[in-house]
């Protein structure tokens, strides 16, 4: 296949599980992870541009097979890890173009994309690959912040904005976990009909499954799902930029992921965020785990 000779795929000591060939070439695998190694405009903790490898790193201690669902999906549908795209000095427009061009390649090969990042600003360019290849589609953004800044410290591209700019194509948005978030992202929201669910009152309601059907009810039949990591509790999830208390935990949140998957049709999705730390990796196997989790859900 012409994509295999352009996308180039790493082997198993580097792909993500360290899944052997036999199930982890492009031609024989149906889900592509592609990781964005992309940071330029974090703007507390950095280093987001080491998530990838990380998230791949821990991957290789994380099961086959998964109890909840009884599967290995990685040996029935196969799982390709590309080669990290190389951003050199490309930043904003340039870097989310390398991103898209990516992103749409795979899914005109068919495959179901998984992008992780890199910090949030990636987000924006799966997002549209997806968009322009899906009907009734609908984004599910999980965060503790709104992202919905028009730009933030003179940048129109930073991670603080990627959602802004998703506004400017699809405002079919529904966010999870909110609680941080200016006056000016306060207005957008109730502006533009941004389906918006603040931590506090997710947390008023326990995440009940009145809760969770609400939020499933703002979504159209096809959704795209970007999870940036800092949706979690600083107590879960210390390993990124901006930490918010009052976050969210692994069974909830699964609870949440599980029926989105089984109630629509979950096209894509990206995961980012991720700041590790060298002397305390549990948040990057947590984030690896989250990812074959959704793909088990999805498959």
């Amino acid at each position: 296949m012409k994509q295999e000779k352009s996308l180039k795929v790493l082997p198993q000591k580097k792909n993500f599980l360290s899944i052997p060939k036999e199930y982890s070439s492009f031609n024989n695998s149906i889900i592509a992870i592609l990781p964005c190694p992309y940071e330029k405009t974090t703007s507390y903790g950095k280093g987001t541009i080491k998530g990838p490898e990380a998230i791949i790193k821990a991957s290789h201690y994380v099961e086959f097979f998964d109890e909840e669902t009884a599967k290995e999906v990685c040996f029935t549908h196969g799982i390709v890890t590309l080669k990290p795209i190389s951003f050199r000095e490309q930043k904003a427009k340039e870097a989310l173009g390398l991103i898209y061009n990516s992103v749409k390649a795979l899914i005109e090969e068919g495959k179901f994309v998984i992008t992780i990042g890199g910090e949030h600003t990636i987000s924006t360019a799966p997002i549209r690959a997806h968009y322009e290849k899906y009907e009734r589609l609908s984004i599910l953004h999980f965060d503790a912040h709104s992202d919905l800044r028009n730009e933030y410290e003179g940048n129109k591209y930073s991670h603080a904005c990627f959602a802004a700019r998703v506004a400017e194509f699809t405002t079919k948005i529904t966010q999870v976990g909110i609680r941080a978030l200016c006056r000016e992202e306060y207005d957008f929201i109730k502006d533009k009909k941004i389906s918006t669910f603040f931590a506090h009152e997710i947390r008023e309601h326990n995440f009940n499954e009145i809760v969770i059907d609400r939020i499933i009810e703002t979504l159209d039949e096809n959704v795209y799902i970007t999870f940036d990591v800092d949706y979690f509790d600083p107590s879960l999830m210390p390993s990124t930029g901006t930490p918010e208390p009052n976050g969210f935990y692994w069974a909830e949140t699964m609870r949440l992921l599980k029926k989105v998957c089984e109630k629509r049709n979950l096209v894509g999705f990206d995961v980012v965020e991720l700041a590790p730390r060298k002397s305390f990796p549990f948040p990057d196997f947590l984030t690896a785990k989250l990812i074959y989790k959704i793909i088990n859900y999805r498959f």
